[in-house]
């Protein structure tokens, strides 16, 4: 998918909601569980419930690997459920030398016809290359995450750069390796202001940001920082959609969350 087409869905559907089929077994509603296509049967439900309030899904393989065979058959048939005007993630956080990287790239642009895939940038330009070099597909490359352990390291400062965060030289670098037509960041929702910040760096890339909803993110915050002209955002909610209702009528909850979403995502985008 190119950035036009991206852009025009999301003024077409007033919507910058990216939803996260980050599926656990364990937490599927009681009465798919343990049902040979429980899985596959509850991302078909949710992609329905939701695919008129989103522009994008985002599939956490490790939920999916974990299963094994199973899983990787699993998640093929979820991606391939998937509208083709809708935007896929891979959220596999792949990232290597490059020809281990080639071999990541061929698994999720091409066995795996995702759109994107997110990339762990540590090794260095070599190791994210592979995956820039596929036309009309994205790389998403981790560059502020929310977590607790991104002040190990994504936060500290550079003595040779004056100071600079650790996190602010990899998007400037990062930045370069590639354009805002093919070229996303991940960057954390549970510390929105530092969107003006990064904003500064990279105006015009598109960011994926995870950590609205159950992780505590604020849309409004998100919102307010990082906007664009094209919008430029994918909010991710993953939990506070699938998992809204624990009971049969999962589906209807996940339809009334993620339209809530869009009607507040509308109002950012006026």
């Amino acid at each position: 998918m190119t950035r036009q087409e991206l852009v025009e869905q999301i003024r077409s559907k007033q919507s910058y909601l990216c939803v996260g089929l980050d599926t656990d077994p364990l937490k599927i509603p009681k009465h798919l569980q343990g049902h040979p296509d429980g899985v596959l049967s509850f991302n078909k439900a949710i992609i329905d419930a939701t695919k008129d309030h989103c522009v994008s899904y985002k599939i956490n393989t490790a939920f999916y690997e974990s299963q094994g065979i199973k899983g990787w058959e699993i998640m093929q048939e979820t991606l391939a459920y998937i509208p083709s005007t809708h935007f896929t993630i891979a959220d596999a956080k792949r990232g290597d030398i490059g020809n281990t990287s080639s071999q990541y790239a061929k698994t999720f642009f091409e066995i795996l016809p995702f759109d994107a895939v997110t990339v762990a940038p540590y090794m260095g330009e070599d190791s994210v290359r592979p995956f820039l070099e596929y036309k009309d597909k994205w790389t998403i490359v981790l560059g502020l995450t929310s977590n607790a352990g991104s002040f190990d390291f994504q936060r500290l400062s550079l003595a040779a750069q004056q100071g600079k965060q650790l996190y602010e030289q990899v998007l400037e670098t990062t930045c370069k390796w590639g354009s805002p037509d093919n070229l996303m960041f991940v960057v954390g929702a549970t510390r929105a202001s530092d969107l003006a910040d990064i904003r500064k760096i990279i105006p015009d890339h598109f960011l994926l940001v995870p950590g609205v909803g159950a992780q505590g993110g604020s849309l409004e915050d998100v919102s307010k920082y990082g906007l664009n002209t094209d919008a430029g955002l994918l909010v991710n909610a993953s939990r506070a959609i699938i998992f809204a209702d624990g009971g049969e009528d999962f589906a209807e909850a996940a339809t009334k969350v993620a339209a809530g979403y869009q009607q507040e995502m509308a109002s950012y985008l006026q």
